[in-house]
């Protein structure tokens, strides 16, 4: 494909979520309809939706024809060569569009963030100082970041390992064990330090937030909400522990066991029926699902998709995971509240509320990341009986 008949399949891809499609089930569409691309074709596109959709406000919020032509001049892009109506790529600017593009735009603070309005004030509230600071991060892509695993190897063995694949990675400034990947991120999956397990996808505040819980020698580690399980497979590595993981959705671990298989250690999967016939864990790790909000970096249709009523109901659900996961913590264990968000409605008040709810439990640790060059933002909370 040419960068027009790229930048012409952004456009339709684009046009697709404007009209409701998720990003992802509109991307697959496109890709499925469109044999002839390759990798590269397919892995541009991409970056053009996802430049355009973390964007959509601070580039006009039009359609993906006007989306796709604020981007291009933003970027610096030759706009002629783009939209050149030759082959596939789209139609010649009109002396309209040319006219709009010459006038430059007339945005408030939320859309120069590229917030939507009624969470703009949620956000300031939340962030202060570094409301902006913090949107604005969001408006970049974010790095890929990579997990040691030490049972398979050392930092020094991993980054040789990838070099070997053509994969240019390193060490996180302050995350122990952490690679950031500097060039060919697309190649991890394929590549034999992922593979054998000697190097596990998993963003950088994630891994700080795992290594900063306190857990004792020998411990009973439960991942409560655990998805895919990438925080069950962080415990078990840096931890002689006995590690343990569910998830509400039993499916979302499906995978775990030869995750698990591939970095040489073990999870057992307990289905939600048998979590209180289990004596208590040490510690009870919660990855609420939360708004994302720190992580819309990878995922920007999300927070055009939130409404009010997605947060309320969100905040009712962390509400329910911690009173859930409260009982299951053993004497002198400790519960850890988690988000990817970066509201205060999803973390400080949710851990409020529950020890108002629960005065016999008591804040001992929260730790706090906003998304930046190093990491997504992230809040971890620990707790523990008094």
């Amino acid at each position: 494909m040419t960068p027009g008949a790229r930048v012409g399949a952004a456009i339709a891809v684009l046009d697709q979520i404007i009209e409701g499609s998720a990003a992802e089930q509109a991307l697959t569409a496109w890709a499925r309809g469109s044999r002839f691309a390759g990798s590269k074709d397919r892995a541009a596109v991409r970056d053009h939706v996802f430049d355009a959709l973390r964007a959509k406000r601070s580039l006009g919020d039009g359609a993906g024809r006007s989306l796709m032509q604020r981007l291009a001049l933003r970027e610096g892009w030759d706009l002629g060569a783009l939209f050149s109506g030759a082959g596939y790529a789209p139609a010649p600017l009109t002396a309209a569009e040319h006219a709009v593009l010459e006038t430059p735009l007339d945005l408030s603070d939320a859309a120069r963030c590229d917030l939507p309005d009624w969470l703009w004030p949620l956000w300031q509230r939340s962030l202060g100082e570094q409301a902006k600071v913090a949107a604005l991060a969001l408006q970049t892509r974010a790095d890929v970041f990579l997990r040691v695993n030490r049972r398979r190897g050392t930092v020094e063995q991993a980054i040789d390992a990838l070099a070997a694949a053509g994969i240019v990675a390193v060490l996180h400034p302050a995350v122990r064990g952490c690679l950031r990947v500097t060039e060919s991120p697309r190649r991890i999956k394929t590549c034999d330090a992922y593979l054998d397990g000697l190097v596990e996808l998993q963003d950088a505040s994630s891994q700080e937030a795992v290594l900063n819980a306190s857990v004792p020698e020998g411990a009973r580690i439960l991942d409560y909400c655990a998805g895919g399980g990438g925080k069950a497979l962080a415990f078990a590595d840096l931890h002689d522990a006995t590690v343990f993981a569910h998830d509400i959705a039993a499916g979302r671990l499906r995978d775990l066991p030869q995750r698990a298989a591939r970095a040489g250690v073990t999870i057992d999967i307990l289905p939600t029926r048998e979590l209180t016939a289990q004596p208590g864990f040490d510690v009870v790790f919660c990855d609420a699902p939360c708004s994302g909000s720190g992580t819309w970096r990878r995922s920007p249709d999300a927070k055009w998709r939130l409404t009010p009523d997605d947060l309320a109901a969100l905040m009712q659900s962390q509400a329910d995971v911690l009173a859930g996961a409260a009982p299951l913590v053993a004497a002198g264990g400790t519960l850890v509240y988690a988000t990817c968000s970066v509201l205060a409605e999803e973390n400080d008040q949710a851990v409020s509320g529950f020890v108002a709810q629960h005065p016999e439990w008591q804040r001992q640790q929260v730790f706090r990341r906003l998304p930046d060059a190093d990491g997504d933002g992230f809040f971890a909370c620990a707790l523990t009986r008094r």
